[in-house]
């Protein structure tokens, strides 16, 4: 069976997010938002993880033995809050088990992966234990992709990067982009935003992996967008306008607006290049001149000195270097 016939068989039993009937939670400003579909995909995640919840057998499973996601939109855990929850379940107990999938390699021993119930995962490391109560499921890896989006992408304390990065490493397990976006609840200008940070230069990617949430998607978009207007010079352009923003002494709305204006600035400045000028004498008179500069080198000389054979000789050593010569 081909790649693309097996995707299309993963993703065939999700629903679109524009059949699911949802009440829609207000909106926070300054985030792109995917408003009722991101919502209705949520709510289609959280059935889906209920589903395969009551499919599941109990068990428990080494903590050693289990892996995150490998869609897994987030990078770094609030360590208070994990300590929290350490510390709760450390008192009570845990009250709901995780739930996992059972991988198992070709060559190497078996292992689970999370499907839902990562911090408590990590909480039970917090804590050192070596078990943790899980139930365990089937679930294809379109179904792993999909709910670890949905399930992170609503939250305002994920950063677009995260969810960017995520969405590349979840792309292969869908058919296309278009079929990708309706799983996620979202229209496909949001979901190019979030696979704008691909397309940053790798400066920007570095220090996006230690503090994702210097740039949004819109801010990456944007600035992709003048980048690849400008080309090569706005990369160099781009380094000073990243050092303020990295500093902070920049907002990150304001970067491809600063980039654009530094490249129309410089382009609009006549470039001015040195020229070297060398005088060519015919004994004390100045028969012309050899001038070179960054774009041509050109020798000038007065007819009125120049003999026959000399105009002749001129000719030829041209005709030489570049096996044409001039035009008479």
């Amino acid at each position: 069976m081909n790649m693309r016939k097996r995707m299309l068989e993963q993703t065939a039993n999700l629903t679109p997010a524009n059949e699911i009937k949802v009440e829609i939670a207000p909106q926070v400003a300054d985030r792109p938002k995917t408003a009722p579909g991101m919502m209705a995909a949520l709510s289609a995640a959280q059935l889906r993880i209920q589903e395969l919840e009551s499919q599941g057998a109990a068990s428990t499973v080494p903590v050693e033995k289990i892996r995150p996601n490998p869609w897994q939109p987030r990078i770094k855990f609030d360590e208070s809050s994990l300590t929290e929850l350490a510390e709760s379940i450390k008192e009570l107990g845990l009250m709901q088990p995780i739930l996992v999938r059972r991988v198992t390699p070709d060559n190497g021993e078996s292992y689970f992966e999370l499907i839902a119930g990562e911090r408590r995962w990590r909480a039970h490391q917090v804590l050192g234990l070596q078990e943790i109560k899980a139930l365990i499921t089937d679930a294809s890896d379109a179904d792993m992709a999909v709910l670890a989006l949905a399930e992170n992408v609503s939250r305002e304390d994920l950063t677009d990067y995260e969810i960017g990065k995520a969405m590349r490493r979840a792309e292969k397990e869908f058919p296309d982009r278009k079929r990708m976006a309706e799983s996620m609840g979202m229209s496909r200008s949001t979901l190019y935003r979030y696979f704008a940070f691909d397309n940053l230069p790798e400066f920007m990617r570095v220090d996006l992996e230690k503090n994702p949430s210097l740039f949004s998607g819109t801010a990456a978009s944007d600035t992709y967008a003048v980048l690849k207007k400008h080309g090569e010079p706005a990369v160099a352009a781009a380094r000073e306008v990243w050092k303020q923003l990295v500093d902070g002494s920049l907002e990150q709305s304001k970067v491809a607006k600063l980039l654009e204006a530094s490249l129309l600035r410089r382009e609009a400045t006549p470039v001015t290049s040195q020229r070297d000028i060398h005088k060519v004498y015919a004994g004390k008179t100045q028969a012309g001149s050899i001038t070179k500069d960054s774009v041509s080198f050109t020798v000038k000389l007065k007819s009125a000195v120049l003999t026959a054979a000399q105009e002749e000789r001129i000719r030829t050593v041209i005709n030489e270097l570049f096996d044409g010569g001039p035009q008479r």
